[in-house]
């Protein structure tokens, strides 16, 4: 299944363009670049300034596919073995 607008928070989030559209920490606020690695709690971004380790919780992303997509940091704060597990329970 291909990563589109509507199955998004179900896929391994790694090689998608991201950026960080608000966070609890305002340091992280704008953050972009490549995500290299996913935890269940956290996203690793690989930016101009080297890698950032961003946490889902309290977060939100904007992803770029066919257009932005923007989602809430609590949509997929699971791992992405779980978050597939849910979209298996849903059918």
């Amino acid at each position: 299944m291909r990563v589109g607008i509507s199955n998004l928070i179900y896929h391994n989030l790694v090689g998608l363009d991201t950026r960080v559209v608000s966070s609890t920490d305002p340091t992280l606020s704008g953050v972009e670049g490549r995500i290299v690695d996913e935890t269940a709690r956290t996203l690793v971004i690989s930016t101009a300034n080297g890698y950032k380790i961003v946490p889902k919780l309290n977060s939100r992303f904007s992803f770029r596919l066919q257009q932005e997509v923007v989602v809430d940091g609590s949509d997929i704060a699971l791992s992405p073995e779980d978050r597939l597990k849910r979209l298996q329970r849903r059918h």
